[in-house]
């Protein structure tokens, strides 16, 4: 027999997942509280003690695990124009699993460098101008950056021309440099693989040990990876399928965790109706979006803030504010606090949660405006058209175990208060009930069959 151990170190949970390898199926999962402020492996060894409790003592011949821990990577991103590389940087940030708290266009001001320097960010990502165009603008960039008196890294994705004066500059200033291609080499056309995998070597070599992991490191079988990297790839091999066997083609996926909501996208998004301009940098089939203020837990005050910003919205969702501001309180003090089903702060996790995927999915959706010319009414999309997607899927805690998922999904349909955001018109629900998304982009590295049977089998369709 043939085992895998996944383990997913969040920032509220660490969750386990046992997989029988011969079985094609998973054949235990657990969670434990994520001990990020003393040693991981404590919230790690109570999570296997009690997934043991539901297998038995196994050998696993791979261990495998990825971290969101503490939040994840925090990048800032500097590019040129901000359709252009600064959104290029976006999207190779994102997709690498990193999670962009600021993004900074054309000249970096003395205030943009102040903040970056109270950001104090996991990486900087550096780009603008492509291949043999403006350079003056990513130099004075890379001059301003090598000012700041902070030890993160810097990866280099802009205009080759610029690529050796740029780095000569930040590593006279003691910066940890990587060179890498540009992520917009020519005009309108995206290269962020390069990008995305030194964000990837990164993570490895430099986050591992800021977050507590490295013992951990040593105990796994393969090298640990940012936790929305893996969830990306199983949604991308769960949307493509694998060797003859047929995935869900486009669909959505939403994941609510205590710091962050995700959303990820596999379709084209091309326009669904006629008469239609695309404006902007053309959009990846696999695309995910990372909303930093819109965590249940470790952001729940912005969240809740802007959530009773609309009164008539809290008013019909029956939250007190009062109690709000109360829960709020409690929340920040102990973020791996569980609201009791029934109870007032359950009500309020659940519409916060709800509004949390209404503004993730209207960020990560394109976006359709009516504009007249000579010839007639045009419209103008940005981004990709999720209209038709048929499949959307809802991942973590917060909606998984809710008593209304399907209430909380609807934040992400198409809302006739808001017709300009193209978001799903019709989509079939499903929830990843077990949390396995993660343990079968891990898993899906080794065998990608099996990793693509198990999500196939594990989905709940509502």
């Amino acid at each position: 027999m043939s085992y895998y151990l996944t383990v997913d170190f969040g920032s509220t949970f660490t969750k386990v997942c046992a997989v029988d390898v011969n079985e094609k199926k998973v054949i235990g999962v657990s969670k434990a509280f994520t001990t990020i402020h003393s040693d991981v492996r404590e919230g790690l060894n109570a999570a296997l003690k009690e997934l043991e409790a539901q297998t038995g003592r196994l050998e696993y011949s791979e261990r495998l695990a990825c971290s969101s821990a503490g939040g994840g990577l925090k990048m800032i991103a500097v590019g040129l124009v901000p359709e252009l590389t600064a959104k290029a940087a976006r999207m190779a940030a994102s997709s690498a699993g990193a999670k962009v708290t600021d993004c900074f266009s054309y000249e970096l001001s003395q205030r943009e460098q102040e903040k970056i320097f109270s950001s104090n960010p996991d990486i900087l990502l550096l780009c603008g101008g492509t291949d043999g165009g403006n350079r003056e603008v990513i130099i004075h960039n890379a001059k301003k950056i090598a000012e700041i008196e902070r030890d993160f890294p810097v990866i280099y994705a802009g205009n080759k021309s610029a690529a050796d004066e740029a780095g000569t500059i930040l590593r006279q200033a003691g910066k940890n440099v990587i060179i890498c291609d540009n992520v917009m080499p020519v005009f309108n056309v995206l290269e962020t693989a390069p990008a995305k995998n030194a964000i990837r070597k990164l993570f490895i070599e430099r986050i591992i040990e800021a977050k507590g992991l490295s013992k951990v490191q040593k105990e796994m079988t393969r090298e640990i990876i940012p936790t929305p990297l893996a969830v990306f790839e199983a949604a991308e091999l769960l949307s493509k399928g694998y060797e003859g066997i047929p995935g869900m083609e486009d669909l959505m996926a939403v994941d609510v965790g205590g710091a962050t909501t995700d959303v990820y996208t596999m379709c084209e998004g091309n326009p669904s109706r006629p008469n239609v301009v695309i404006k902007g940098l053309p959009e990846p089939f696999a695309k995910r979006s990372v909303e930093g203020d819109l965590g249940l837990r470790y952001n729940i005050d912005s969240l809740t803030e802007s959530f009773m910003a609309d009164a008539v919205r809290a008013d019909s969702a029956g939250v007190n504010s009062d109690e709000a501001i109360e829960w709020v309180k409690t929340c920040k003090k102990n973020p791996g606090i569980i609201s009791e089903p029934g109870s007032a702060s359950r009500k309020i996790d659940e519409c916060l949660c709800r509004h949390a995927v209404s503004i993730a999915v209207e960020r990560h959706c394109g976006t359709i405006q009516s504009v007249y010319t000579p010839l007639g009414e045009t419209l103008i999309m940005n981004g990709k058209d999720l209209s038709n997607v048929p499949a959307l899927i809802g991942i973590g805690g917060p909606i998984i175990n809710s008593e209304y998922p399907i209430d909380i999904l609807n934040g992400a349909v198409y809302d006739t208060a808001v017709p300009e955001y193209l978001k799903p018109l019709k989509p079939k629900f499903y929830l990843d009930k077990k949390y396995i998304f993660a343990a079968m982009g891990l898993a899906g590295k080794i065998d990608p069959a099996l990793s693509l049977k198990i999500m196939q089998d594990e989905l709940v369709a509502l």
